[in-house]
């Protein structure tokens, strides 16, 4: 039931567009709209409205289906959220609740209705993290429908989350320091060859990519958006990501969170490497400040960095990581020599301590001896 700014004011007052949608005793969809000025009086012709849809006996709920409130929701939280959540909420609502939901009106999601649901997702064999995607894609869609008072409650939140037994952290799949060293000696060695063979220099611009991965833990999408104008000196500037998910040409966002807007300093083999490959860049034509440090006119393929991760773990003879997965090895070598984790936070971009303590605390080393120790000298 959206309310739209329009053109014009009047007595200093903004002028308002306001429609409600509803369903009408005849399965049709129907709509009211008005105009007024002001947004208070806008948001209590809103609510009028609603109540004058009700006196005339046509429920907004009794034959709103699942489907029809997606397609409302999608109207409001398109301008509320980035464009990447956006996208992905999409895409899960497609995947996991339109197959079997969608033609279900509100009034008729009972809960063993909803269990069978979780049922249903619990037979496509998903990790617990993708069930729980999927799980709060519904919920955040019910609760909608709780806030725009189509239903009295939420159903879901009765039936509850997904859960698996617990067994414990399970160990990241990381690089030590020096396995990351014979990784990346690798890569260094593929991109000198085919330098010295076919005069290639590309092949440097994954040499540096996975370089900063590891010295910085930055997400791949902030990696990609890195230009050499965010490099000053030892410090470099995070604000902003590219997403190659979304439909179309890549796409140039801001960061996760306001945390993620960040400047962090660097280490020297990472300078050392930077300015180098900066210098491969200076030797072309079209070379500005504005050259993505990673692919120089355009970013590089996502694709296309899956396939080098591979052929540098095995030609290394590691185990293959995840890209995401440098991210934690940044971490790992941090914690293990005690750097605070609000530091680790801060330079991971996490909006707040708790989520990087849940995620990492376990690879901070174990102190017993040590806590023991200060409290035997208390007597």
């Amino acid at each position: 039931m959206p309310i739209y700014k329009a053109d014009g004011k009047k007595d200093g007052l903004q002028k308002y567009n306001v429609r409600v949608n509803y369903i009408s005793d005849d399965g049709k969809q129907k709509q009211l709209t008005r105009t007024i000025y002001g947004s208070e009086a806008a948001r209590d012709l809103e609510r009028h409205l609603i109540n004058e849809i009700k006196v005339k006996g046509e429920n907004t709920v009794k034959k709103m289906t699942v489907q029809q409130l997606f397609e409302k929701y999608k109207l409001v939280k398109e301008s509320e959220i980035r464009e990447t959540t956006f996208d992905k909420y999409v895409r899960n609502y497609g995947q996991y609740v339109q197959p079997t939901m969608a033609d279900l009106r509100l009034d008729k999601l009972t809960v063993a209705i909803l269990q069978d649901w979780k049922l249903f997702i619990e037979k496509k064999g998903l990790s617990l993290k993708t069930k729980k995607h999927a799980y709060s894609t519904f919920r955040g869609l019910l609760n909608f429908a709780v806030k725009m008072e189509y239903i009295d409650g939420n159903p879901l939140s009765k039936v509850g989350n997904f859960r698996d037994s617990w067994i414990g952290k399970t160990e990241m799949s990381i690089y030590t320091a020096q396995e990351f060293m014979q990784y990346i000696t690798t890569a260094k060695k593929i991109a000198e060859e085919k330098q010295n063979n076919e005069h290639n220099l590309s092949e440097w611009e994954y040499y540096v990519f996975f370089c900063i991965a590891f010295y910085t833990g930055l997400r791949k999408g902030e990696i990609h958006a890195l230009k050499h104008s965010d490099i000053n000196g030892s410090l470099l500037s995070v604000d902003r990501s590219i997403s190659q998910k979304l439909r179309g040409a890549d796409r140039e966002t801001p960061p996760k969170n306001k945390a993620s807007v960040r400047t962090i300093q660097l280490p020297l083999p990472l300078i050392q490497i930077l300015n180098e490959h900066k210098k491969r860049h200076e030797m072309q034509k079209n070379f500005t400040e504005d050259y993505r440090v990673c692919g120089g006119e355009k970013c590089l393929r996502d694709t296309t960095l899956q396939n080098r991760n591979l052929t540098y773990a095995v030609q290394s003879g590691l185990m293959k990581i995840r890209i995401h997965d440098f991210r934690h090895s940044h971490v790992s070598i941090l914690a293990n020599e005690g750097i605070n984790i609000q530091e680790i936070a801060r330079r991971l971009g996490h909006s707040r301590v708790e989520m990087t303590w849940n995620t990492y605390s376990h690879l901070y080393p174990r102190e017993e001896e040590k806590a023991v120790d200060v409290l035997n000298k208390i007597a």
